[in-house]
């Protein structure tokens, strides 16, 4: 075997074994909420009160990201990713086992302690461990196999509900979790050479202080801003797009869930599309701001009640792909901004953004629900896609292109 197949077999094992861990992290997030009706029965709450125990599970990962990163960057990338997702599945599996509805709170707290680590942890093991030319390649598998995630989440929570209720499901999912854990554990190709490089001593002298100013920079808090308009824009379509669907187009709940999973599965295309594109140009902005254009282009279509009824799932597939587009782009521009040796505590802190959006957007696009605007959901969408691309092309001008990791 030659030193160049050897290295391709390596970086497709690293992709691969991390893009399965990331994808269980997006089964996590979705597969609770096909299962509230259940829970609603079983504990007599509201959907209120289950959409609450939610909010404690992103609202614990986004404040916890960044913390995740500096542990990250302290001992290493594997050994933070396998206990976060020991987390993860004992949170699940515990919310199986509720006696009580306060119960899942706990579990809930649980699980957001695991969920923190996985964007500082699996972006740090990419960038260490797969050379720089497959990179975008990395990050668009990455990107897909969390579609996925969210994909088969509802999917198995509805059959696995259906053969052993609902706590047999989530404690199906954790024992699931469970055995990935093990699995990762046991790949070599892992360990070693996951932490960030040791600083200069004029560097290191600034200790905490100097890591904040790293973290509160234009360029660093330019990107926490992307991921905070972004997730805005897509928590509009996972959690709302249903309800806002059924009610703008008069459709069924069963073909409105099926537009949604078309946006999905077609977010997962697009995001393979943009690894490609990533890993043949250095335009990256470019790249970004044509999805996202397109995309909230479609949205904003599709919430005027333009769209034929017959085209619902084609027009929400192409959207999908045209927001996962940038996906790769991001992650570059993200890997070039991020100081060597702060990429772990760069990652968790601008990730985070995600969670805080999937905190703040829920409240206003529910309100819309509620008021008989259902229009305004994907009005929103548009305009919180709108407002990142200014960010993103930040991003790309702030990027340092000769920016890699050292030789392991």
């Amino acid at each position: 075997m030659t030193v160049a197949s050897a290295s391709l077999r390596t970086d497709i094992r690293v992709i691969g074994l991390v893009g399965v861990a990331h994808g269980l992290s997006h089964f996590y997030h979705l597969v609770i909420p096909p299962l509230f009706p259940l829970l609603r029965a079983e504990f007599d709450v509201s959907y209120a009160a289950l959409g609450s125990v939610l909010a404690v599970y992103f609202g614990v990962s986004g404040v916890l990201q960044t913390v995740a990163g500096f542990l990250v960057d302290r001992f290493g990338a594997r050994v933070i990713l396998l206990l976060g997702l020991g987390l993860s599945a004992v949170g699940i599996g515990l919310a199986g086992l509720a006696p009580s509805f306060a119960w899942l709170y706990a579990a809930a707290v649980i699980a957001g302690f695991g969920n923190c680590v996985f964007h500082p942890a699996d972006l740090a093991l990419l960038n260490a461990k797969v050379k720089p030319q497959r990179l975008g390649y990395a990050f668009s598998v990455h990107g897909v196999a969390g579609n996925i995630g969210w994909a088969l989440a509802p999917v198995f929570a509805v059959a696995a509900s259906a053969v052993w209720g609902w706590r047999g499901a989530l404690i199906a999912a954790g024992v699931i979790g469970l055995a990935l854990l093990v699995v990762l554990a046991s790949q070599s190709v892992l360990a070693g050479g996951d932490r960030a490089p040791r600083r200069e001593p004029s560097a290191a002298a600034g200790g905490l202080g100097r890591d904040i100013r790293v973290l509160a920079s234009g360029p660093i808090v330019t990107c926490f801003g992307f991921f905070l308009l972004y997730s805005m824009a897509i928590v509009g379509w996972q959690a709302f797009s249903t309800s806002a669907l059924t009610q703008i187009y008069s459709i069924e709940l069963v073909f409105a869930s099926s537009v949604l999973t078309a946006f999905l599965i077609g977010g997962a295309g697009g995001t393979l599309a943009g690894g490609v594109i990533a890993s043949r140009t250095d335009r990256y902005g470019a790249v970004a701001v044509t999805g996202m254009a397109l995309s909230g282009a479609i949205a904003l279509v599709l919430g005027m009640g333009l769209v034929p009824g017959v085209l619902l799932v084609a027009v929400a597939a192409i959207a999908g792909f045209f927001a996962g587009v940038p996906g790769p782009s991001r992650d570059i521009l993200v890997r070039q901004i991020a100081p060597i040796e702060a990429r772990g505590k760069v990652y968790g802190f601008v990730y985070s953004g995600l969670d805080l959006g999937g905190l703040l957007a829920p409240v206003a696009l529910g309100w819309f629900i509620d008021r008989g605007s259902p229009q305004l959901v994907f009005v929103a969408s548009a305009l919180f896609m709108l407002l990142a691309m200014p960010t993103i092309l930040a991003m790309s001008r702030a990027a340092v292109p000769g920016r890699v990791a050292p030789a392991n």
